[in-house]
């Protein structure tokens, strides 16, 4: 079931979505599923997985030089996404970028997911590379989501990325897309940025979910602005409650989103981890309160290094 039915079917008040990291390489599954075992008492209607692209590392070699090597520190989204709809059947929504991605390696990821039954997609360009100063693509792959939708797009009318026809096409995919209330770091002013998004909607995106926010007015300032623009797909609201007192500060320049002044005002009160994290848990829950009694029906929580301030919220909420 596509995540926009999921949502318009589920009549019991509010609902939550979450979004979840794969284990670093060499962890098992352990510390994940004891974080969703404690989320999935509140029946989120999904659950993201996201993927990570490769990144150079170096190693000190024998004889003292060091050897520059591209590593994955986050294998295993699509292997995670299979073992989380197992375990839990929850339907499950991996994540899809161009980040350090060929065609052909999307291509494959198409195949395997749909030999595993996950229809389900967010498709995402991804970050850039630590090293690089600028988004630059893999060779053979995807500047820009839109070519990213575009692969998608023609997979899902029976063809591979050379044109050449898919013997035995399955289920089609259905597939997501970012937004950002506070426009991409990027992107030269809101306006191009919601254009990219209304291009996003029309090659096909069903919904849009949000980088996090803080402020609530410029999430609903940027709904109302897309309905204008003629976006009419779901902008669901993504929020993360920080949880410590370095997220305070990391969190808003990490993700280029700004605190309101009352937040901000009582942030900088807070001596401790735990005054942070109780200043979350409060601030979340007014914003998630507000959010539903603006219409919001259903509320994606970014749950890293958050996962029990998520918790506190959701029975606040639910």
């Amino acid at each position: 079931m596509r995540v926009i039915d999921l949502i318009s079917n589920h009549k019991e008040g509010p609902s939550i979505s979450i979004e979840v990291l794969p284990p670093l390489k060499g962890n098992g599954t352990e510390s994940l599923f004891n974080q969703l075992d404690k989320m999935s008492a509140f029946n989120p209607l999904y659950i993201n997985i996201t993927t990570h692209h490769s990144e150079y590392v170096y190693r000190e070699l024998a004889n003292g030089q060091f050897e520059r090597q591209r590593i994955r520190r986050r294998p295993g989204t699509i292997a995670i996404a299979a073992a989380i709809q197992k375990r839990y059947d929850i339907p499950v929504i991996p994540h899809v970028i161009c980040s350090g991605a060929t065609r052909e390696d999307i291509e494959y990821e198409l195949i395997d997911l749909q030999f595993l039954g996950i229809s389900n997609l967010l498709l995402l360009r991804g970050d850039k590379a630590k090293e690089d100063r600028m988004f630059t693509a893999t060779r053979n792959g995807y500047n820009h989501t839109t070519g990213l939708i575009e692969q998608v797009n023609r997979f899902n009318e029976g063809f591979f990325d050379d044109g050449s026809p898919i013997k035995h096409p399955g289920e089609k995919f259905s597939y997501g897309v970012a937004a950002y209330p506070e426009k991409h770091e990027e992107a030269p002013n809101i306006e191009m940025d919601m254009g990219y998004l209304k291009l996003k909607q029309d090659l096909g995106a069903d919904y849009a979910v949000t980088q996090l926010f803080y402020d609530n007015k410029k999430y609903l300032e940027f709904v109302e602005r897309a309905r204008k623009m003629g976006i009419t797909i779901p902008i669901i609201p993504g929020i993360k409650p920080f949880a410590k007192l370095s997220q305070i500060t990391q969190v808003p320049k990490t993700f280029h989103c700004d605190m309101p002044l009352e937040l901000a005002t009582e942030a900088l009160k807070c001596r401790t981890d735990e005054d942070a994290r109780a200043l979350g848990i409060e601030w979340t829950t007014y914003q998630c309160k507000e959010l539903i009694e603006a219409g919001v029906s259903n509320i994606h929580f970014y749950t890293v290094s958050a996962v029990n301030s998520v918790v506190e919220v959701a029975k606040k909420l639910l």
